[in-house]
């Protein structure tokens, strides 16, 4: 009996029928493609060469727990010892009716890091992870410590003009969840990548880092319309 060429086909489901398994596997045959190109584009985003130097050494804010108060951390101060890559998301606040002049966090942004935390401890095991805001740094705290975040380094990003520098805000003061990866090399930092997506319309730009919508792509109805919430009734 000749072998067949793609042997992970032979799997079934009980009960299934014919039209069912012929349908799952050329589904499967797609998701297969689709992974190999994944892992291709990785390769290509491992291999960028080095990006610009950091024009200067940003000034953001964070809590110092101990004095219990904010103290100022330059960007070079964010990488921890022996790690040389740094992963920097901008946490969005959204103007709104609440009279707050900074606003509430974002659904999205929120939704995100509540992921993000539950995996920082293994993250941070071969990179420095940390999240900015524009909103001062008692704000995000509170909000952190609302959502149970341990252990993301929390930032603001305050007046420095990083937000600006690295899209994560428009020349209007308008702000934009962007990723950043800074990497440390000959004693400069220099920018890797960033989440340029966005700027593509539809294009989902940091579906890499929030699983809901790769949960709800395995299900009959897909994504949907509705969009994270920072409460539930």
């Amino acid at each position: 009996m000749a072998t067949s060429p793609e042997p992970w086909l032979r799997v079934r489901l009980p009960n299934e029928s014919d039209a069912y398994r012929a349908a799952r596997d050329a589904l499967l045959r797609e998701e297969v493609r689709l992974r190999q190109h994944a892992e291709e584009v990785a390769a290509l985003r491992r291999e960028l060469p080095l990006g610009g130097k950091v024009p200067e050494d940003y000034v953001f804010t964070e809590w110092d727990d101990v004095a219990e108060t904010p103290r100022a951390v330059r960007l070079s101060e964010l990488f921890s010892p022996g790690k040389d890559t740094l992963f920097l998301y901008s946490f969005m606040f959204i103007p709104d009716d609440s009279g707050d002049p900074v606003g509430s966090p974002c659904p999205s942004c929120t939704s995100i890091i509540d992921a993000v935390s539950g995996q920082a401890r293994h993250v941070t095991q071969r990179v420095s992870l940390a999240v900015s805001a524009k909103a001062p740094i008692r704000q995000f705290r509170r909000v952190a410590e609302g959502r149970g975040w341990r252990p993301i380094r929390l930032l603001s990003a305050g007046a420095s003009t990083y937000n600006r520098d690295y899209l994560a805000e428009d020349e209007n003061g308008a702000q934009r969840p962007i990723a950043n990866v800074f990497v440390r090399r000959d004693g400069q930092i220099r920018h890797f990548w960033s989440s340029e997506l966005f700027f593509v319309p539809g294009a989902r730009h940091v579906d890499f880092m929030w699983p809901m919508w790769g949960i709800f792509d395995c299900t009959p109805d897909g994504r949907g319309t509705d969009d994270p919430k920072l409460r539930y009734s």
